[in-house]
């Protein structure tokens, strides 16, 4: 099998972009007083039945050590709430408050304006190829590990 190579970096492209996206989030989020984790970890929580603390460093890619430190914060600043689960004792819940519910809304408005910016800037076709690409980084990052 021949290898191909190009000028250009994957990974060093997508951290790029990710990096300006992140500080874009940043900017916004920092009006609230939180920072782009929080913003998605609030994303992450089911609002009437909480989420378990377990499943949300997954889903983030997060270290649970990492997650712990920032739900910490995340309760200090009233943001969420931690409850037993009633079904399973081991297991702890995170629920957002009142104004994590206001904080929650006003992230998730930014991601679908973001969101909605590059779908009228890009094309149809060009969006199909990118979340084709991107699943298929996702399988090789996955099959590396």
């Amino acid at each position: 099998m021949e290898v191909k190579t190009y000028k250009r970096a994957i990974g060093f492209d997508i951290k790029m972009a990710w990096l300006a996206i992140s500080r874009m989030y940043n900017n916004e989020a920092g009006k609230g007083g939180i920072n782009t984790n929080m913003g998605f970890v609030l994303l992450h929580i089911d609002d009437e039945n909480g989420t378990p603390a377990t499943k949300i460093a997954p889903l983030m890619g997060m270290e649970p050590r990492s997650l712990t430190r920032m739900l910490a914060n995340m309760e200090e600043s009233g943001l969420i709430y931690r409850r037993p689960d009633p079904n399973d004792g081991r297991m702890v819940r995170i629920f957002p408050t009142e104004f994590g519910l206001e904080v929650k809304a006003v992230s998730k408005e930014v991601v679908i304006s973001f969101n909605k910016a590059l779908y009228n800037t890009i094309p149809k076709e060009k969006l199909d190829a990118f979340f084709e690409v991107i699943d298929t980084i996702h399988e090789v990052v996955k099959h590396k590990e």
